[in-house]
């Protein structure tokens, strides 16, 4: 079964892999298509030439103003050293620094340029407006530009992306793989349990049995398995007793035969001797002779009786179906034995659905008699006799319960061999001949364990095609009781 699982997960490799790599690869050729149109490139560019751009405007406006300051073309601010203590903090700390000249750029984001003059009277500004160029905003654009494409340029985008790529189609891969795995082995497991079923059942173990605790089709897989199972070993132990029968039956007629025709004259001669002795005076041995033969006729009828139920077991009667209900059977039943039973309760707890079955009515009479016979001797006087009818499954279900001493697993065992009795005057014929008169009628007869205490028999018999539907009513309860008198 593991070959199973390795093919399921090849399966997934070929179905899944192939399409992934496929996508990954247009995935990242489209990636490099669009970094490549991507603007850092152009930001780079730009923010160059703008660097350049403004260094030269700087440089031009620089010399412009020194030359408009040589010439006289501009009146300066000046900073007289007698009042030094007044200058701001940027006139003071260039005439500190010593330097013949300085250029600043002030006012709004640094739209003008100051250019500081050290002379002997003291510190001349000369200042000119650069119109609508700031240069201190054109810096700060230029430095984020710069900043932004150096950060691209670190990050490296491409493998980023990539390994990114990467990763995320290799989890869903792990994972993918990890749920199939589960997912192979909820499938491998359960067809792995049922082939192992199989080649038990195929090696003559019809007892084996699979748990079936799924829902889907692998469960009506091996709930059908289970199912086929127990009608195979119905169907074994149903053939075993129909073979048993059939050699009983070889061996009946042959009795049956023999027997037959010498326990006739041998009764007939014993009765003739009685009537034609010409008896003496002596009466002691008159007495001595008739209970001498009336022994003898004694055993000879009860090896007659014995010859008869071979003879039973032996005939092959023409099954006749027919549908018919079998609540009423069974009330008659019944009552036709609470005469031989008076010190028996029958109780009877019939399905208020009037069930009908199709079987042959003569056999189901004989094996409702012979069960509710056999439970009558076992409850004993004052014993009571349950028997129910019930549907289940498209059949229909008669139980027969006892309230005596009940079977031991042994008698279960051998109840339907045939010569195995558990009763005094028993011949081990009877549950035989019942159980193949059910089978031959389409059903069965089985030993149940019982709720009651005693003894307990099931018979299941094919429902009637057509029956007639009935209102749902409380079940009938019937009960033969001694009479009172």
């Amino acid at each position: 079964m593991t070959r199973l699982r390795n093919r399921l997960l090849a399966a997934f490799l070929v179905a899944t892999l192939a399409p992934l790599c496929v996508s990954l690869w247009v995935t990242a050729s489209l990636l490099e298509h669009s970094l490549d149109y991507a603007p850092t490139r152009q930001l780079d560019d730009l923010s160059k030439a703008l660097e350049k751009t403004g260094r030269e405007f700087y440089q031009q406006a620089r010399e412009l103003l020194r030359r408009d300051a040589a010439a006289g073309r501009l009146t300066p601010r000046l900073y007289a050293v007698a009042a030094m203590d007044q200058w701001p903090a940027e006139v003071a700390e260039f005439w500190e620094s010593g330097t013949p000249e300085r250029f600043r750029l002030e006012g709004q984001s640094g739209s003008r340029l100051d250019y500081l003059v050290r002379g002997g009277a003291g510190v001349s500004v000369y200042s000119r407006e650069l119109g609508a160029v700031r240069m201190t905003e054109l810096s700060t654009l230029y430095s984020n530009a710069r900043a932004r494409v150096e950060s691209a340029r670190v990050r490296d985008l491409r493998r980023g992306f990539l390994l990114t790529m990467l990763v995320a189609a290799a989890g869903v891969a792990v994972l993918m793989f990890t749920v199939l795995s589960i997912f192979a082995h909820r499938i491998a497991g359960p067809v792995k349990k049922l082939t192992g079923a199989l080649e038990r059942l195929a090696a003559g173990d019809l007892s084996v049995r699979v748990t079936a605790d799924r829902k889907d089709e692998i469960g009506l897989a091996l709930e059908a398995f289970n199912r086929m199972a127990g009608e195979l070993e119905q169907s074994r132990e149903r053939l075993i007793l129909l073979t048993r029968l059939e050699s009983w039956q070889a061996v009946g007629r042959k009795m049956a035969h023999e027997v037959k025709n010498s326990l006739t004259p041998i009764r007939l001669t014993v009765e003739e001797m009685i009537v034609r002795q010409p008896w003496r005076p002596d009466g002691g041995e008159r007495a001595f002779f008739e209970q001498a033969a009336q022994i003898i006729i004694d055993e000879v009828t009860r090896l007659e009786r014995r010859v008869r139920a071979f003879s039973d077991l032996a005939a092959e009667p023409p099954v006749r179906l027919s549908e018919f209900p079998v609540n009423a059977v069974l009330e008659e039943r019944a009552g036709f034995l609470r005469g031989a039973h008076p010190d028996v309760i029958y109780n009877l707890r019939l399905s208020p659905d009037h069930p009908a079955v199709r079987a042959d009515e003569d056999l189901v009479r004989g094996v409702l008699t012979n069960l509710l016979e056999n439970a009558a001797e076992a409850a004993g006087p004052g014993g009571v006799v349950i028997a129910l009818t019930r549907l289940s499954g498209g059949r229909v279900i008669i139980e027969v319960h006892d309230s005596g001493p009940g079977l031991s697993l042994h008698a279960r065992e051998t109840l339907f061999q045939p010569t195995i009795s558990f009763k005094k005057s028993g011949m081990g014929l009877g549950l035989s001949i019942a159980r193949k008169s059910a089978l031959l009628s389409g059903g069965d007869v089985e030993s149940i364990p019982s709720e009651f205490g005693g003894a307990a028999f099931r018979v299941t018999l094919p429902l009637a095609e057509a029956r007639s539907a009935q209102a749902p009513a409380p079940p009938v309860e019937s009960t033969w009781a001694r009479s009172e008198s």
